[in-house]
């Protein structure tokens, strides 16, 4: 099953929390905004990306399959 990761960027503030969870995943630059190395969840990684989201003080970021 493919997990997609998706990015509200009017919600996004850019606190990084998402990247303290998963550095290799998510990327918060110099200016407050996100990027992701994938949009699909890897292999194995679905925990450290569920965790993510739920920490996500703006529920900005969403999965879907």
């Amino acid at each position: 099953m493919t997990v997609q990761i998706t990015v509200d960027r009017t919600r996004c503030t850019g606190q990084a929390m998402c990247e303290s969870i998963a550095p290799d995943l998510f990327q918060v630059d110099d200016e407050g905004m996100l990027s992701l190395s994938a949009e699909t969840v890897p292999d194995g990684r679905l925990d450290d990306v569920e965790q993510a989201v739920a920490c996500c003080p703006n529920e900005a970021l969403r999965l879907s399959s």
